[in-house]
C-alpha cells in the first residue's frame, strides 16, 4: 500500500508539473494586466498604454492598463509584489517605483528582491514649464528671480517623490534657491493649473500634456531636464544651457513583474518587449512624444536599477525628504 501511495503522489507531482510546463508554453492565454502607479495623462501613463497595446497586437492577448495611482507609485507597486509571478500582473516600473520612493520611505516590500525586471522601455526627460504671463524664458530667469524673492515662487508637480519633483528639488540644491513645490494628485491637474494661472511653474514628463502645451503656445518651455536638448522639443533649452552647468536628469520606465516568475515565462516577455519596442511604428510613436526608447536584458535593466536606487537616494536625503509621505 505504501509503494502504491508513493508511485500515485509520484504521478500526482508529475501530472501537476506537465500542467505547469504546458501552462508555460501556452502564456499568455488570458488578459494581462499592467499595473501603472500613477494617474492617467501623464508621459509614464502614455507609454504604457504604447507598450500594452504593441504587446496585445503581438500576443493576440489583451493587456489592460490598470491606474493605480498613490504612494509616488508605491500602492501599485506593493500590488505588484504580492501578486502571484505567473507573468498575468506586470506593472510598469520607473525611477519613481523603484529608485526615489524606496529611497523615502519604509516600504512593506524589497524594491529589488521582490521583483523580476523584464526590460527598460526607454527614458524622457522632464519639461519645466511656466505660464506664458511669468517672465520666464530659461531657468537662468527662475533662478535670478528666486535668489531675489526667497520663497515666493512655487511650482506644481504630479506629488511629492517623483521624478519632476525630485528633478527641481536637485536644481534648488545645486542652484542655491527656495521656491515652493506644490504637489497634485497627478501630472494632469498640475499641468491644468499651470495653463490656468492657478500657478507660475509647473513640471512633468514631456510626452503628452507638457510637450503639446508648449507646442501649442499655451506654456512656455523653461527647460530641459536632460543634458541635450530634445529633438521634440528644440526649441526649449537644457538646465545647463539656463546657467546650472552638469545638471542632468531623465525620468525611466520598464517592465517588471513579481519575483519568482517561472524563467520561461519571463524570457517570452522580454522577449516581446524587445521586439515590439524595436519595431519602427512603435519606435517612431513614441519617440515622437519625446521617449527615447533603449530596451535591455533582463540582467542589465536590474543593474541599472541599483545605481539608480544609490543616486537618488543622495539627492532624496539632500532634500530633507526621508519619511516624508
Amino acid at each position: 500500500m505504501r509503494s502504491r501511495g508513493n508511485r500515485f503522489c509520484a504521478s500526482a507531482v508529475l501530472a501537476l508539473a506537465a500542467a505547469a510546463a504546458a501552462a508555460q508554453s501556452n502564456y499568455p492565454n488570458k488578459p494581462i494586466r499592467l499595473i501603472v502607479g500613477y494617474t492617467p495623462g501623464g508621459g509614464t501613463d502614455l507609454a504604457s498604454r504604447y507598450v500594452a497595446g504593441a504587446l496585445s497586437d503581438l500576443w493576440g492577448a489583451t493587456v489592460l492598463v490598470d491606474n493605480r495611482p498613490g504612494a509616488g507609485g508605491a500602492v501599485g507597486t506593493e500590488l505588484t509584489a504580492r501578486a502571484a509571478p505567473d507573468g498575468y500582473t506586470i506593472m510598469l516600473c520607473t525611477i519613481g517605483s523603484h529608485a526615489i520612493t524606496p529611497a523615502r520611505i519604509k516600504l512593506p516590500y524589497d524594491h529589488i528582491k521582490d521583483f523580476s525586471f523584464l526590460s527598460t522601455i526607454g527614458a524622457t526627460p522632464n519639461l519645466f514649464m511656466a505660464n506664458p504671463s511669468q517672465p520666464f524664458k530659461k531657468v537662468g530667469d527662475v533662478v535670478a528671480y528666486a535668489k531675489a524673492n526667497p520663497g515666493k515662487l512655487s511650482f506644481g508637480s504630479s506629488g511629492v517623490g517623483a521624478s519632476p519633483h525630485l528633478s527641481i528639488e536637485l536644481l534648488k540644491s545645486m542652484a542655491g534657491i527656495n521656491i515652493v513645490h506644490v504637489p497634485y494628485k497627478g501630472a494632469a491637474p498640475a499641468l491644468a493649473d499651470v495653463i490656468g494661472g492657478q500657478i507660475p511653474l509647473s513640471v512633468g514628463n514631456l510626452p503628452g500634456g507638457p510637450l503639446a502645451a508648449v507646442k501649442a503656445g499655451r506654456l512656455t518651455g523653461v527647460g530641459v531636464t536632460s543634458a541635450k536638448r530634445s529633438p521634440r522639443a528644440p526649441e526649449v533649452p537644457t538646465f545647463a544651457e539656463g546657467g546650472v552647468a552638469g545638471y542632468d536628469v531623465s525620468s525611466w520606465y520598464g517592465i517588471c513583474a513579481p519575483a519568482g516568475l517561472p524563467k520561461a515565462v519571463a524570457a517570452k516577455l522580454n522577449a516581446g518587449l524587445v521586439k515590439v519596442l524595436s519595431s519602427p511604428d512603435l519606435k517612431a510613436r513614441m519617440e515622437d512624444q519625446g521617449i527615447d526608447v533603449a530596451p535591455s536584458t533582463q540582467e542589465e535593466f536590474v543593474a541599472f536599477v541599483k545605481t539608480e536606487t544609490a543616486k537618488w537616494a543622495k539627492v532624496v536625503k539632500e532634500a530633507g525628504l526621508v519619511g516624508d509621505q
